[in-house]
C-alpha cells in the first residue's frame, strides 16, 4: 500500500507549516499510523529555504512536548502536486496561491487545513510572526484541532 502523504503550507514555512508537520507527525505516531502516513510541510514564499522553524514556534512547541527543530523551511515545488494526496493551506492566500500554481486535476487535494476543524468556526489559521508568543500558542491549539480532524478524514476514507 502506497502511504498517504500530507503536505501542509504557509507562506514562509517558519511558523504555521511546520508547526501543523509536528503536531501531525506526533499524533500520527499516536494513532498508529506512522507507516502509512507521511507528512512534509513547505512555504509559497522562498523567504526562509533551509531555515529552521521560528525559535517562537519551536518553544511553543517545546512547552507543549514536542520537537520540532529538525523541519527546515523549504519552497512548494511543482512535483508536490503529484507526490502529495493531501495539500493543507493554513489561509486563504496560500490556498489560493496553491490553487494558481497547480494543474486543475490537483486542485481536489488542495484545501484549506482548517476546514477538517469545522468546531472552531474559523477558516484560517493567522500567521503569527508580527505578534507575541500568544500568538504561537493559539496556532498550536487550531493546528491540533485540525490534525484530529484530518487524522479522521484519513481513517474515514482508508478503512
Amino acid at each position: 500500500m502506497n502511504r498517504i502523504k500530507v503536505l501542509f503550507v504557509c507562506m514562509g514555512n517558519i511558523c504555521r507549516s511546520p508547526t501543523a508537520e509536528g503536531v501531525f507527525r506526533q499524533l500520527i505516531e499516536q494513532h498508529n499510523l506512522s507507516d502509512i502516513v507521511a507528512t512534509d510541510s513547505a512555504g509559497t514564499h522562498a523567504y526562509h529555504i533551509g531555515e529552521p522553524p521560528d525559535q517562537r514556534a519551536q518553544a511553543t512547541a517545546q512547552r507543549r512536548g514536542l520537537d520540532i527543530s529538525d523541519l527546515r523551511a523549504r519552497s512548494v515545488a511543482d512535483d508536490d502536486y503529484d507526490n502529495f494526496d493531501y495539500i493543507m493551506a493554513m489561509d486563504s492566500d496560500n490556498y489560493t496561491n496553491l490553487l494558481n500554481r497547480s494543474m486543475d486535476v490537483h486542485h481536489n487535494k488542495i484545501d484549506l487545513f482548517l476546514n477538517y476543524a469545522q468546531e472552531l468556526n474559523i477558516t484560517e489559521v493567522p500567521d503569527p510572526y508580527y505578534g507575541g508568543a500568544s500568538g504561537f500558542e493559539n496556532v498550536f491549539d487550531m493546528v491540533e484541532v485540525a490534525s484530529e480532524g484530518l487524522i479522521a478524514e484519513i481513517k474515514r476514507q482508508n478503512r
